[in-house]
C-alpha cells in the first residue's frame, strides 16, 4: 500500500487489526471561547457515537466554562481541567491517559479552532481500521490548506521534510496534528518520557509509531486556517523542533555506527494471520 505518490507507508502489512471500540476525540484548548462550542457541535454530528474530551489549561477567557455547559447538556462531552498552560503535548498527553483510563480504544487529536474538519474525522476512522495510527495528512495528495499564507505552507511544507530526511520517515505531513490512534499503539510508544511540545509532540509520537514497527497511513484532509482568536505557534515552538529533530537525528545515525542502533520491533499482532490491508483513500 502507498500514500499515494509511491512513497510506501510505514509499517508492516498482513495483520488482523481488532475492531475500533469507543472513539475519544481530545480537543486541548487555551482561549477558545469563540470556537469551542461550534467545533464540539461538528464532532458530535459528524461521529454522534464519539465521545469529546476538552482539555482546558486554565483559560481566562472562559473556554473552560464553556465546555463545562456543553458537557452539562451532553452526555457524550467531558471537561478536563488542568492547573494552566503548559502546551499542546502536555495537554494531549493528559488526555491519553484520562482516555485510557475510562477505556477508549481510540483516541484523536483535534484542533479547538476548526482547522481540523471534524467532518473528515469519519475518513480516519475508517482508515484505522486497518492501522494503528492514522495521520490526517495535508501533503498527500487529495490533502491541502486553505488560506494560509505562503509563508506559513513553506514552514510546515519544510518541517514536515528536514524532519522525514533527518529521521528517515516515509511519511508527508510528520508534523500535522489530526491523528486517530488505536490505545494500544499509545500504551506501546513509551509515552512516559515524551518531553517534546507543539510541532515537535506530533514529529516525536510519528517518529516512534514508525520505528516500533506500526502501521501508520496517511490520509488526505483540508486544512483550514483559523477564522476566530490567535493561532498558538511560536518562534519557540519552531526553535524547539528544529533542535530535537536534528538531535535525534543526529543521535539515531551515531547509533547506527556503532551499532546500537533500533531495530524495529514488530508490532502487537504481527505474528497473527495475514489479512487484507485497506487502501488508503485515493490511492
Amino acid at each position: 500500500m502507498e500514500d499515494g505518490d509511491g512513497t510506501p507507508e510505514a509499517g508492516s502489512q498482513g495483520r488482523n487489526f481488532g475492531p475500533l471500540g469507543r472513539a475519544l476525540v481530545i480537543i486541548p484548548t487555551y482561549n477558545e471561547a469563540e470556537n469551542i462550542k461550534a467545533v464540539v457541535g461538528r464532532v458530535r454530528k459528524a461521529v454522534p457515537e464519539a465521545h469529546v474530551l476538552v482539555a482546558d489549561d486554565n483559560s481566562p477567557d472562559g473556554t473552560g466554562e464553556l465546555a463545562d455547559e456543553l458537557a452539562a447538556a451532553d452526555d457524550h462531552v467531558q471537561v478536563l481541567h488542568r492547573k494552566g498552560k503548559e502546551g499542546l503535548g502536555a495537554a494531549y498527553l493528559a488526555g491519553f491517559r484520562w482516555g485510557m483510563e475510562h477505556g477508549y480504544d481510540v483516541l484523536v487529536e483535534m484542533d479547538a479552532d476548526g482547522s481540523h474538519q471534524p467532518e473528515e474525522l469519519p475518513r480516519l476512522l475508517t482508515a484505522l481500521k486497518g492501522a494503528d495510527l492514522v495521520l490526517g495528512s495535508r501533503w498527500v495528495p487529495g490533502g491541502r490548506v486553505v488560506n494560509w499564507p505562503k509563508s506559513r505552507e513553506f514552514i510546515s511544507r519544510g518541517g514536515s521534510l528536514y524532519s522525514r530526511v533527518a529521521l528517515d520517515l516515509p511519511l508527508r505531513d510528520i508534523t500535522g496534528g489530526f491523528r486517530a490512534f488505536r490505545a494500544e499503539t499509545l500504551t506501546g510508544l513509551g509515552l512516559e518520557d515524551v518531553a517534546s511540545q507543539g510541532y515537535c509532540f506530533q514529529v516525536d509520537l510519528a517518529r516512534r509509531a514508525v520505528k516500533a514497527g506500526y502501521h501508520v497511513v496517511e490520509v488526505p484532509i483540508t486544512f483550514v486556517e483559523r477564522e476566530l482568536g490567535d493561532s498558538k505557534m511560536s518562534r519557540d515552538i519552531l526553535v524547539e523542533a528544529l533542535w530535537r529533530v536534528t538531535a535525534w537525528g543526529v543521535g539515531e545515525r551515531v547509533g547506527k555506527v556503532l551499532g546500537r542502533g533500533d531495530d524495529k520491533q514488530p508490532a502487537p499482532g504481527d505474528d497473527k494471520q495475514p489479512a487484507p490491508g485497506v487502501r488508503q483513500p485515493g490511492a
